[in-house]
């Protein structure tokens, strides 16, 4: 898990820790057949990705990129058998740089993770290495499902993308193994 390499490092303008984004394990272009199952998945149209490629840094993510976050938040996916992270870009001027939303049948109905750093940061270095966006920006996360993730995005001078953000800790406890 991403969440055992935080780094004492600052990620945007955050000041807090951060996370180096791992590398890619596979990358590149999604080959057509996976990014009509996609579409399917998703209920849209292949029209309607304006890019498709591989950005898996472990889970498996397929990045889809849509024309704006209207679309994004409005996606009403139906069975989604793989990792599929989906990001669309906030008008210039905009808060946040994009509305992203994660995809996955790991976990249950609605299937979808509320902020997910892993697509974060496979994202960030697929979009900063296609030139769709620049750094430093920040991503919201998790509005279609009533939550606030904000998602802090920057880039090193040697290129190295970091991921962070607040977060709020839920439960806490320990577990002990036999």
């Amino acid at each position: 898990m991403l969440g055992d390499r935080f780094l004492d490092r600052p990620a945007a303008d955050q000041g807090g820790p951060g996370v180096a984004a791992r590398r890619w394990l596979r990358s590149g272009p999604v080959e057509e057949p996976v990014a009509e199952h996609v579409a399917r998945a998703l209920n849209i149209t292949r029209a309607d990705i304006v890019d498709i490629a591989w950005a898996d840094n472990g889970p498996g993510w397929v990045a889809v990129l849509l024309a704006g976050a209207d679309a994004v938040l409005a996606l009403a996916p139906g069975t989604v058998d793989m990792d599929i992270g989906v990001a669309g870009p906030y008008p210039d001027g905009s808060p946040e740089a994009l509305e992203v939303r994660a995809f996955t049948p790991q976990i249950g109905p609605p299937g979808e993770d509320p902020v997910t750093g892993s697509l974060n940061a496979s994202l960030a270095q697929w979009l900063l290495a296609t030139g769709r966006i620049t750094a430093p920006y920040v991503a919201s996360q998790g509005a279609a499902l009533g939550r606030r993730g904000r998602v802090h995005i920057s880039r090193d001078d040697d290129g190295q993308v970091w991921v962070g953000g607040g977060t709020v800790t839920c439960i806490s406890g320990a577990v002990e193994l036999g």
